[in-house]
């Protein structure tokens, strides 16, 4: 077991330091609690976590690799991973004493996306809130690395700890000393589905449903590759099959290593059920601390400091799903929930520092900016644009994006903004799927006067009530004809062609619009208030998912 902290980078190599990942150059000692994992952007304002660990995709080369290193001391960054292996890797050791960032690098075949989660994994105890210090078993509780790796010691041979969909949670060291099966497994972070269907085939998963003992899974041959031997263990929770612990051998367990291996599954039980139940508590308490910020108050900058987001700019994102009555509640709930988690990860990776959480039918993000100007705004709305092409379009989601808070009491008004976006956009005003509160304020305006004539209680009265009496009453489509060249800008031509009738037809029935209605179309105060009470009735009333405070029928 290891007995660096959780969240030094001491702890990270030995853990995934035989397997993904090889330091380079550094003193790991230097880099002191790792704030998190942030990705390298050449084309992009960066922001990182204090003491962050930078992953730089796409970066290669002594030279390249070092201006990023000198770069990232500004940003007090803790390492930089970039792909191995590493040319010419000796000559960037004096870069590295310099900065003081630390060089590690990622084993060919390791998925950038697989290293991010395992980084996060490792590092999330703690992340919201003052985290009190539990054990179990003389393990840090829910630590599954640290298991993995006491377990591994117990048995003196390399471990994994597997779901039940046979997804690897946590590794041991010493992985390699089992086989390449093994290390393509921690690499995909899953069993390959290859060894999945001999297994199924030897009826190993069976035996494991089943079975309270050891299981004994002779070395399966796909090839001409052979693995080792495994031995696994069922982890339970009373009937319930959360998952399975399994050994690589090169030699069989003496009987007091198996009798250990029952016991340690018990305590693996413990340990995923403290897991589950603090990843189910913290998602709870990001969404209180998010709820408080955006209602304001006095607990608003203590919440904002919890969550990592005091004195930065920061704007509202509103996603919610557009209506579907083909779609059952139980469907709906379940897709919100999934886009939700999924914009978080989305956000997370683009700014560590943003926060998501469901709040009735809409989820609400708060995504830290660099400042109050047009970039930043256009690219919180490129940030969420993306997220929406990566969904595909079988997803109904829209996000609205409020306008940008300098301080934490102006995030209610960022919230109410990004509600007002998002109800434009499901009015369907907007062909868009993403719109930021100033791209559409005229049409957010518009909804709610409409609110407002339907809160009064008001009728259509003036040139309007004449013209569609008068239509009602000769079918002489005069209302049709106004819309027409109000649309067209008085051009005739233009506005007979979009309702299909003869250009002198639509000139008579645009006189007779001015004497029915009794209405100047000269008078520009005249025309303005006349296209303002079309496009009020034209509205659609938005009906459907609404974010709070939307209800068009509220006084």
């Amino acid at each position: 077991m290891s007995t660096y902290p959780a969240r030094s980078l001491s702890r990270v190599l030995d853990d995934l330091g035989s397997t993904l990942l090889d330091l380079l150059h550094g003193d790991v000692e230097r880099a002191g609690e790792i704030g998190g994992v942030g990705i390298h952007d050449p084309h992009d304002d960066q922001h990182y976590p204090q003491h962050a660990i930078v992953l730089g995709v796409g970066v290669h080369g002594e030279k390249d690799i070092a201006d990023v290193l000198h770069g990232l001391q500004g940003h007090d960054a803790a390492a930089l991973v970039v792909r191995g292996p590493v040319e010419d890797a000796d000559g960037l050791g004096d870069a590295v004493a310099e900065t003081g960032v630390a060089l590690l690098a990622l084993t060919r075949g390791a998925s950038w996306a697989q290293l991010a989660a395992m980084l996060r994994t490792l590092l999330s105890e703690g992340d919201i809130g003052e985290a009190e210090a539990h054990t179990l078993g003389g393990v840090p509780s829910g630590d599954l690395f640290a298991l993995a790796n006491a377990i591994a010691t117990l048995l003196d041979a390399p471990v994994t700890i597997e779901d039940r969909r046979s997804k690897v949670l946590a590794f041991s060291g010493r992985q390699d000393e089992a086989d390449s099966a093994r290390v393509e497994s921690i690499l995909a972070r899953q069993v390959p589905d290859r060894y999945l269907r001999i297994h199924e085939e030897h009826g190993v998963f069976r035996e494991l449903y089943r079975s309270d003992g050891l299981v004994h899974v002779p070395a399966p041959t796909v090839g001409d590759a052979v693995a080792l031997p495994r031995v696994a263990v069922a982890v339970r929770a009373g009937d319930e099959f959360l998952g399975s612990v399994w050994a690589a051998l090169r030699r069989p367990l003496t009987p007091e290593r198996e009798q250990a291996f029952l016991e340690a599954a018990k305590l693996v039980a413990l340990h995923m059920l403290r897991f589950r139940a603090g990843t189910d508590a913290e998602n709870r308490l990001r969404a209180d601390l998010v709820t408080t910020v955006l209602e304001g108050g006095a607990g608003a900058v203590e919440a904002l400091g919890r969550l990592g987001l005091v004195d930065e700019p920061t704007l509202v994102m509103a996603m919610g799903l557009a209506p579907d009555q083909d779609e059952d509640h139980a469907h709906v709930t379940a897709e919100r929930q999934r886009l939700a988690g999924a914009l978080a990860v989305h956000l997370t990776a683009v700014q560590p520092r943003s926060a998501v959480a469901l709040l009735g039918d809409v989820a609400y993000a708060l995504f830290p900016v660099a400042d109050d100007t047009v970039h930043a705004r256009e690219r919180a709305a490129q940030v969420a644009s993306n997220f929406l092409q990566r969904t595909g379009e079988r997803t109904s989601a829209l996000i609205g994006i409020g306008s940008i808070a300098q301080e934490p009491a102006a995030l209610p008004r960022s919230r109410a903004n990004a509600d007002r976006a998002l109800r434009v956009l499901f009015s369907g005003q907007s062909s868009q799927r993403v719109a930021s509160i100033s791209d559409v304020y005229v049409d957010a305006l518009l909804l709610e006067m409409r609110d407002l004539a339907i809160a009064n209680r008001d009728e259509l009265s003036g040139p309007l009530a004449r013209l569609a009496a008068y239509d009602a009453q000769h079918n002489a489509h005069l209302m049709e004809t106004l819309r027409a060249w109000l649309d067209a800008f008085g051009d005739v031509i233009a506005a007979s062609a979009s309702v299909f009738v003869h250009p002198n037809t639509f000139r008579y029935r645009i006189r007779r619009v001015s004497e029915v209605g009794q209405i100047d179309l000269q008078d520009p105060s005249a025309r303005f208030a006349t296209m303002v009470q079309l496009r009020l009735m034209g509205m659609a009333d938005g009906s459907g998912v609404r974010p709070r405070g939307t209800d068009p029928t509220a006084g």
